[in-house]
């Protein structure tokens, strides 16, 4: 007779594999060397990473009390030694490492490989003060090198809506993970240069481990960051992160964020500025005649001869002379001032896209309601909607063919 066998639900099948591991003496007291990737500190004080060699890597978690007595500071690319136990997390049935303890062995490969390639370019003098480009104190249109669907293009629109609400942002769009990353975001650069259209640019990424922000460590985009004519920002993961990009670049944000409050003034402090200055060109002139007046009138009321009294006479007429000359120069000053800021306000509305669309342009969107930027992201079939300057218009893609740039 064929005995029956059990069926387990998901979590008993969790909870017997974990009891399994659990009998195992080898994995109850274990000691395991790798290299450090994805390091987070959690709130809580614990930390998460993965263990990681060259073909494969391990979930591991090691609690507050065991941080606490760590003399360092682990961070990716960070080869240890770790001792602890190992065993299945019943809730989502991840196989992880609970680490009780952890010494330092060396610097991992990445982390090596960034050194020597960060001190390569160090004696080029690359990373030299003097190289870098001054950005802008106010841009006509800020260039984005980073991913069209990532949360630092958001992160960056939401800021510079905010402080310049009229400013033109033209994306430049690259894989920013990957095999092909650091050739994408190479390429977005060079075009973004050759395109003579923006005088700042973002280059940059949400965080991630030392993997996940490798691109922006690799020679490509550090040789197109050193050629380009724009002024770069580079703004590559989180505060605690940096890419050879960063060294490169003519300056360096912490976030995206905070490049985009770099890259571009608020508006309204602008506007006060300006105010501010006319003010006190305006004061200054008057306090300047009502000093030379004053010294008219106090050599008048000492009675001095006739005489000098036709020379203060001329003088005088001389000081209204100087005063309407000086009125006129004061009010010339304003008006350059207030063309200038017209100017620029008249460019940076020409760049917008409701002026774009007024020229005869048009927008094209997928049926997910986003931008179409090349030929390859549809085909035919495919519902579309274009957008002109008075509407939207449905249509189906019939056909679809390239063009060399």
């Amino acid at each position: 007779m064929e005995l029956l066998k059990p069926v387990f639900t998901v979590h008993e099948l969790n909870e017997y594999v974990d009891l399994m591991l659990g009998h195992d003496p080898n994995l109850k007291s274990l000691t395991v060397e790798g290299e450090l990737s994805g390091c987070k500190r959690h709130t809580s004080g614990h930390l998460y990473f993965s263990l990681k060699d060259d073909t494969a890597s391990v979930s591991c978690v090691m609690w507050k009390q065991s941080v606490m007595s760590l003399r360092f500071i682990p961070r990716d690319g960070m080869k240890v030694r770790l001792t602890g136990s190992a065993s299945l997390y019943a809730r989502d049935g991840r196989f992880q490492v609970y680490a009780r303890t952890m010494s330092k062995q060396g610097e991992g490969d990445l982390y090596a490989a960034f050194c020597r390639y960060r001190d390569e370019l160090k004696a080029l003098g690359w990373f030299e003060q003097d190289m870098k480009k001054q950005i802008p104190k106010l841009p006509v249109c800020v260039g984005v090198v980073t991913s069209s669907s990532g949360a630092a293009l958001q992160d960056i629109k939401n800021v510079i809506g905010r402080r310049f609400p009229t400013m033109p942002i033209r994306l430049y769009p690259a894989a920013v993970q990957g095999e092909t990353a650091a050739k994408e975001i190479a390429a977005a650069i060079k075009r973004a240069d050759a395109d003579h259209v923006c005088d700042v640019l973002i280059v940059g990424r949400g965080g991630g481990s030392m993997e996940d922000l490798w691109a922006f460590n690799e020679s490509p985009v550090a040789e197109a960051v050193h050629a380009c004519s724009i002024p770069v920002i580079s703004a590559v993961g989180h505060e605690t992160d940096f890419s050879i990009c960063d060294f490169v670049a003519d300056m360096r944000a912490p976030t995206p964020s905070a490049a985009a409050e770099l890259a571009v003034p608020e508006k309204k402090e602008l506007d006060s500025r300006l105010s501010e200055a006319g003010k006190r060109l305006a004061l200054s002139i008057k306090n300047g005649i009502r000093k030379k007046r004053d010294r008219l009138d106090l050599l008048w009321s000492d009675g001095i001869s006739v005489k000098a009294q036709l020379r203060i006479n001329k003088t005088r007429q001389k000081l209204e002379d100087d005063w309407d000359t000086i009125d006129q120069t004061g009010k010339e000053i304003l008006k350059q001032e207030k063309d200038i800021l017209t100017h620029l306000h008249e460019k940076l509305k020409a760049y917008s896209p409701q002026k774009t669309l007024q020229r005869g342009f048009s927008l094209l969107y997928n049926d997910r309601n986003q931008l179409i930027m090349s030929y390859n992201e549809v085909n035919p079939g495919d519902k579309i909607s274009v957008r002109v300057a008075d509407g939207r218009i449905g249509a189906i893609v019939t056909e679809r063919q390239g063009e060399s740039v």
